[in-house]
């Protein structure tokens, strides 16, 4: 090996340092971190030792001295990562490094044997590169090729192979050397780098100068770009606002500054004009040796749309798109905090008997006549003010910088545009709202108090016959809490047994035989003593109490029936109200069948007593009733004629009695028509095969009056008042 080093001249010496300080500087191009430049550095310190030695062995030594330099020289080449091949055309001498040994696996005499071995072991598939190469070289043009070998043991590698030729004055090719370097790293590196950028859905992009250098296909897609070729070598002011890009650019020498990365949240545009929403991170970087910004990004449309959607969600209604509940106190408050010597005033609008329609039409119905409600509500108010739903089916409106008078005129427009129907698939409602008022600042002067003062006043018009507006008064403050106090008695008086049940017979007018009773619940509350059944029967009605209340009373009364049969009392049937939340709760049947087989009473010994109001629900009602009318109860319409009976619903009803209201039976002697009502109603009564129960009888007259007109049953205080069960024996006892 020293024989043919010694054949190493002086010129292919230094074109093979050239090309060894041509690759690291390409590696320093490609290396741009601070690390990679500390290794440039390192080897760029062997290459000038490199020199050095050579220098000194082409110097005036002794053959000793020489010995030893060639030593050196043997040394630093085994230690480089590099082969060198050095072909003599002229005398046919080659000489290759060691290192060609650790590149290919294969070792050194085997080269020398076969010089053409280093073709028959580059990987078939590149091939086509050495067409290309030879061409080169025989224009006496330095190449560089990069190419697979396979080596001795199948390992494939990377090589890359800097041809230096030289030629002479005809330009002829007489020697050329090639330097070898085994980049596997260095590609493989270079393929998962590009890999993982291609791969990537987010946008990766370098941009220089004003242009785009490098961008890959998520961005390509991202932009509207059918390929690269579009968008690489463009401006992207086009795609992307001028005043970023100059904050780009101001950054972009920041290299050692630890903020230099920046990140921006904007509208940027596809080719096709659209816009669309960009997170965008910036960091400066050197790219093919010069200043430049790496950018990575990504579409944050449809996070864009999903914050908004929820922003609107946390302040809009997403049923009618009316401000919520958030929204209105927010601008409330707002209108409070700036108001001086102003009144405003608070509407609060609630729905009457819209659970109704909800419950037994179903909430796709219920939900879109909500919509035409709030429609109708903002047509009344004309951008007078602000409307939003609070939920379910109550609705608050704020009216700024309005008197008493300008109020009662929105109110009465707003009962207006509910006076017609609801036309809601193919289905006609007629709808009303209760309104109640609060005025600031006489009735509150945050929005807390004026919201529930308003409430309150809802409620006064409720219990005024619905479909009105009434003005929250300090008296309403005590009647809110009233009520509030016997909602909470009433729901301990069943465990503390303070309910109890009188009964009031009904009468044969003809004979004054009792012929039933009828269970009427009492309440006496230990501290405030009797509470009248007007002040509790609605609220338990209203708070869902009347289902258990219900139950117990109808156990009651049972238990009490069988018990005077048993007592050998003569059988017959005692009747209990029943109220529409009951019918609609779905286990009334079965909890009325278990009553009467627990008890063991015959069922034609109950008569249930419901009012006008189950028409609300004819379909349901008229299901609920066959079935009871199936196990034989006897079932009554209670307070005929004050609800929304439709004779077209009533004949077809499974109904044995109806119960002529006391209001009816009072006309009869305190109205001019002396009872003309009554009459129409018995004799429809009779028409419908119904029998007919005149109620709230007091005076003697009004007896001969029912009895003349074919009324033979009846109860009122004329004959006895609700009493106890002790007392009612002895009625009883009489017969």
């Amino acid at each position: 090996m020293n024989n043919k080093t010694d054949m190493l001249n002086s010129r292919s010496l230094t074109l093979i340092v050239m090309a060894i300080l041509i690759e690291l500087v390409a590696t320093f191009l490609f290396l741009h971190n601070r690390l990679a430049l500390a290794l440039v550095n390192t080897t760029f310190t062997l290459v000038i030792l490199l020199i050095v030695i050579l220098l000194l062995k082409f110097s005036n030594k002794n053959s000793n001295e020489l010995r030893k330099d060639r030593q050196r020289l043997d040394h630093i080449f085994d230690t480089l990562d590099v082969a060198i091949w050095s072909h003599d055309l002229k005398t046919n001498t080659l000489l290759i490094t060691p290192g060609i040994e650790n590149l290919y696996g294969y070792s050194l005499e085997k080269f020398y044997q076969d010089s053409t071995l280093w073709k028959k072991v580059i990987h078939p598939e590149d091939l086509k590169v050495l067409e290309e190469r030879e061409r080169i070289l025989s224009l006496g043009k330095t190449v560089t090729s990069i190419y697979r070998i396979i080596r001795s043991d199948g390992e494939v590698r990377w090589i890359q192979d800097r041809g230096i030729p030289t030629v002479d004055e005809r330009g002829s090719l007489i020697d050329f050397c090639s330097v070898l370097f085994d980049i596997t790293n260095r590609k493989e590196s270079e393929d998962r780098y590009r890999t993982l950028v291609e791969m990537s859905p987010d946008i990766i992009a370098v941009y220089s100068r004003g242009r785009i250098d490098y961008i890959n296909e998520a961005g390509c897609k991202l932009f509207g770009a059918s390929n690269q070729k579009d968008l690489i070598g463009k401006p992207p002011s086009k795609l992307i606002h001028p005043n970023i890009l100059r904050e780009i650019k101001d950054n972009e020498l920041d290299l050692d500054d630890s903020k230099s990365m920046m990140r921006f949240e904007f509208q940027a545009n596809r080719l096709n004009g659209e816009s669309i929403e960009v997170e965008m991170t910036t960091m400066p970087i050197f790219y093919e040796g010069r200043a430049a910004t790496q950018i990575v990004g990504r579409d944050i449309s449809d996070r864009k749309r999903a914050e908004h959607t929820i922003q609107h969600m946390a302040y809009y209604d997403v049923l009618t798109g009316l401000p919520n509940r958030n929204k209105f106190r927010k601008h409330l408050n707002e209108v409070l905090s700036q108001s001086t010597n102003q009144k405003h005033a608070i509407l609060f609008l609630d729905l009457d008997r819209f659970k109704i329609i909800n419950d037994t039409k179903g909430h796709t119905v219920g939900d879109q006549l909500l919509q035409s409600v709030a429609k109708r509500i903002e047509s009344a108010i004309n951008n007078k003010g602000m409307v939003s739903r609070q939920g379910g089916d109550e609705f608050i409106i704020l009216l700024e910088n309005k008197d008493t008078e300008k109020v009662i005129e929105v109110a009465k427009s707003i009962l207006r545009e509910f006076a017609t129907p609801f036309d809601v698939d193919h289905l006609e409602f007629f709808v009303t709202p209760s309104i109640g008022i609060s005025m600031y600042p006489a009735d509150g002067e945050d929005e807390e108090t004026l919201i529930k003062n308003a409430d309150t006043a809802m409620y006064l018009a409720k219990e005024r016959g619905k479909n009105n507006y009434q003005f929250y008064s300090s008296k309403l403050a005590e009647l809110a809490t009233q009520k509030m106090d016997i909602e909470k008695w009433l729901r301990r008086a069943l465990e503390k047994d303070e309910l109890k049940i009188n009964y009031q017979p009904q009468i044969d007018l003809e004979t004054n035989e009792i012929i039933g009773v009828e269970a009427l619940l009492r309440w006496h509350h230990p501290e405030k003593g009797m509470i009248s059944p007007a002040d509790f029967i609605p609220l338990a009605e209203e708070t869902g109490l009347i289902v258990p209340i219900g139950k117990w009373i109808l156990k009651e009364a049972c238990l009490q029936n069988k018990k005077w049969q048993e007592e050998g009392f003569k059988p017959i049937p005692i009747a209990v109200n029943i109220s529409v939340r009951q019918i609609q709760d779905e286990e009334f049947i079965e909890s009325v069948t278990r009553i009467l087989d627990e008890v063991g009473l015959k069922p034609n010994l109950l008569d249930l007593e419901i009012t006008e109001s189950i028409m609300q629900d004819i379909e349901k009602s008229t299901n609920v009733l066959n079935q009871l009318k199936k196990i034989g109860l006897k079932i009554s319409i209670d307070d005929f004629g004050t609800g929304y009976s439709s004779l077209s619903y009533l004949k077809h009803l499974p109904i044995d009695s109806i119960k002529i209201d006391k209001s009816f039976v009072d006309d009869i002697i305190n109205h001019s028509t002396k009872g003309e009502m009554v009459k129409t109603i018995i004799d429809m009564g009779h028409n419908l095969n119904f029998n007919v129960i005149a109620e709230g009888i007091e005076k003697k007259e009004q007896v001969e009056f029912l009895k003349q007109n074919q009324c033979n049953i009846g109860q009122g205080y004329f004959y006895s008042k609700p009493i106890p069960v002790n007392d009612l024996e002895k009625l009883l006892s009489r017969v």
